[in-house]
C-alpha cells in the first residue's frame, strides 16, 4: 500500500507552489511574491498588512530566507502578547534590579536580531509611549536596555506585520505619525482568502497530504461537491481557518474519501452569494458566528466551544467578535448574545 504521504488527490489541481511555503497561482499571490523579490536583498523595512490568517508571518520569513542575512538570526516579537512594561524589556532587555523581580541582566530581542531580522508581529498593538523608544532604535539602530544609561548600538533589519488600518490609527492618534512612516517603506498588503478562491485547490491538497501524513492516513479524493463549497466560502479567517477545517476532515475521514461537515458552510456561502439577501459580507460572518455561539451554549473557547466549531484560534475569534460587535464577554470566555 502507498504511504500516505504519496498520496495525490484525484482532482486535477494545475497549480504551483511558490517558494517558501507559498502555496497557490494566483495573481495576487503572484505580486506579493514579485513584491518579496523586490524588497528582500534590501535592509528597507517593510510593512505587511492583511487579515488575520492570511499567512503575514510566512511572508516575513519569506522576506529573511531572500535576503543576504538569511544565516543570521530571525527573532520574533508579539507585540500584543505581553503588556507594555513588560514589552519593552523583551524589546530591550533590562539591567539587573531595574524593577522588581529583575534579578538578572537581560539581553532583548533587538539585541538577539544582530546582524538578521527582527519580525514585529501585531505592530498595532504596541503602546503609544514605547512608540518613541521603538522610533528611535528603527533609524539610528541603537538603544539602551532598562536601567542602563549605556548605548548598545545594533544592526537589525525590522519586517513588521498588522491586520489594523495604522494610517486610520495614526489619524486618531492612536499611532505616531513618524513611527508609521518609518515602517511603511516598503508596503505590502496580503490578499485574504476569499480573494484567492482559485487558490483553494491547492491549498486543499496541501493541507491534506500533510495532515494524512501526519495521522497515518491514506486519502486520495476530494469529491468535486466538497471542492465547490470549499471555493464558495467566504473564509473568515482565511488560510488558517482552511487549513482547521482540514484538519478535521482528516480526523473524521475513515478511508481514502475526504469527508466535511458541509451543512454550516453551505449555508453561509449560499447567504453570501444570494443577490436578494442584499447583506454584506460582514453582516452574514456575524450572523454566522452569533449562530454558531448558541449552538455552544455562548462559550468561545474549549473543545466544544465556538471556536472550535468555527476552525479558529480562540484569539481570532474574539478579534472577529469585537470587531463584529459581537459580545459583550466575561473573563469565563462566555458570550451572551442577543
Amino acid at each position: 500500500m502507498a504511504s500516505p504521504a504519496s498520496a495525490i488527490l484525484s482532482m486535477p489541481l494545475n497549480t504551483v507552489a511558490i517558494k517558501n511555503e507559498l502555496i497557490g497561482h494566483s495573481q495576487g499571490l503572484r505580486d506579493v511574491w514579485n513584491s518579496v523579490v523586490m524588497v528582500a536583498p534590501t535592509d528597507s523595512a517593510v510593512l505587511i498588512q492583511g487579515e488575520t490568517g492570511t499567512g503575514k508571518e510566512l511572508i516575513a520569513k519569506a522576506i529573511h530566507q531572500e535576503s543576504p542575512r538569511k544565516l543570521r538570526p530571525y527573532v520574533k516579537v508579539n507585540c500584543a502578547a505581553m503588556p507594555g512594561g513588560l514589552l519593552e524589556s523583551e524589546l530591550f532587555g533590562h539591567e539587573r534590579g531595574a524593577f522588581t523581580g529583575a534579578i538578572a541582566q537581560t539581553t532583548g530581542r533587538f539585541h538577539a536580531a544582530h546582524t538578521g531580522t527582527l519580525f514585529l508581529d501585531e505592530i498595532g498593538d504596541l503602546p503609544l509611549e514605547l512608540q518613541p523608544k521603538l522610533l528611535r532604535a528603527l533609524q539610528e539602530q541603537e538603544f539602551e536596555r532598562l536601567g542602563s544609561t549605556r548605548t548598545i548600538r545594533v544592526d537589525v533589519r525590522v519586517v513588521a506585520a498588522t491586520n489594523q488600518d495604522l494610517w486610520k490609527m495614526v489619524q486618531e492618534r492612536r499611532f505616531r505619525a513618524d513611527l508609521y512612516y518609518r515602517l511603511n517603506v516598503f508596503p505590502i498588503a496580503l490578499p485574504p482568502l476569499r480573494e484567492r478562491s482559485e487558490d483553494i485547490p491547492r491549498l486543499v491538497d496541501h493541507f491534506v497530504r500533510k495532515f494524512a501524513w501526519s495521522m497515518n492516513k491514506e486519502i486520495d479524493h476530494v469529491p468535486e461537491e466538497v471542492m465547490e463549497v470549499l471555493r464558495n466560502y467566504d473564509w473568515p479567517g482565511n488560510i488558517r481557518e482552511l487549513q482547521n477545517v482540514m484538519e478535521r476532515a482528516v480526523i473524521l475521514s475513515p478511508g481514502r474519501v475526504l469527508r466535511l461537515q458541509l451543512g454550516e458552510l453551505k449555508r453561509i456561502a449560499q447567504v453570501e452569494k444570494s443577490p436578494a439577501a442584499n447583506r454584506t459580507l460582514a453582516e452574514a460572518e456575524r450572523d454566522h458566528i452569533v449562530r454558531t455561539l448558541k449552538e455552544a451554549d455562548g462559550v468561545v473557547g474549549g473543545r466544544q466551544g465556538a471556536a472550535a466549531r468555527l476552525g479558529l484560534a480562540r484569539t481570532t475569534l474574539l478579534y472577529r467578535m469585537r470587531k463584529l460587535g459581537i459580545g459583550p464577554t466575561t473573563p469565563s470566555e462566555r458570550c451572551f448574545t442577543a
